[in-house]
């Protein structure tokens, strides 16, 4: 292949540009933000399901309470209304007296005991219910956390997208005057390769920072300036500027 050696510089600027368009996204790709963001979404996540937890917990108990709370409603009205046909004379027969004043010993102390029981369990249900606040707090706190470091990512995006851009306008402009079929063999090296095209500097490749053999040193000077040379080591476009003093 043939190309003017005005259009061949010209794919060093390209492989300069590239090289930039390259780094930023490179750069989006690896935003500290970003491994921000996923562990405090990890955590987020844990902790958006201890709430469940906790607050399952929570209605639980407080269910709970309130079967507990009909139970010791239920003695207290058997023992109010055992207590007032004592009180009312009702009972005349002294082993009936003696045995409804029996049963309102024992659902009194099945009332204490019940009692004792929705204590508890009110106990457990505030200590469920402090729980789903404080898990909740947190869950919250790291959100707020993780919306500011989405911010500065999406900051930080806009600032690389709108260099990108200008950079990709650049590209574009130091590509058209470029002959299609020496494009087209540099975009097939960039592919591969990372880069199509390095300078020849002296007898060393800048590509592949190898030195080029006398073989292929005398090659190249033998060759005429238009025609496009290759670099036996990593088969990129070798450039020859005046610093290749060739």
């Amino acid at each position: 292949m043939k190309a003017a050696p005005a259009a061949q510089k010209r794919l060093l600027d390209l492989a300069e540009l590239d090289s930039v368009i390259d780094r930023l996204a490179h750069r989006r790709r690896t935003l500290p933000e970003l491994a921000e963001i996923d562990g405090l979404s990890t955590r987020v996540a844990r902790l958006a399901t201890q709430v469940i937890t906790a607050e399952t917990e929570a209605t639980d108990l407080a269910r709970e309470q309130v079967k507990a709370e009909a139970d010791v409603d239920s003695v207290r009205i058997r023992a109010e209304r055992d207590q007032k046909r004592l009180d009312s004379g009702q009972v005349s027969s002294p082993k009936d007296l003696a045995s409804l004043q029996s049963e309102i010993v024992s659902l009194n102390r099945r009332q204490s005991d019940l009692e004792e029981v929705v204590l508890e369990i009110m106990e457990r249900r505030e200590a469920a219910d402090a729980q789903v606040t404080k898990v909740a707090a947190e869950r919250d706190e790291l959100s707020a956390i993780r919306g500011r470091a989405e911010d500065r990512r999406d900051a930080a995006f806009a600032e690389i997208d709108k260099e990108s851009a200008e950079v990709k306008s650049r590209r574009a402009k130091a590509g058209a005057d470029i002959p299609a079929d020496l494009l087209a063999l540099y975009e097939k090296l960039r592919e591969q390769f990372g880069v199509g095209a390095a300078m020849l500097q002296g007898t060393r490749c800048l590509g592949c920072r190898t030195s080029l053999s006398i073989a292929e040193i005398n090659r190249i000077k033998a060759a005429s300036h238009d025609e496009v040379i290759r670099c036996d080591e990593c088969r990129r476009i070798l450039v020859r500027t005046p610093e290749s003093g060739l």
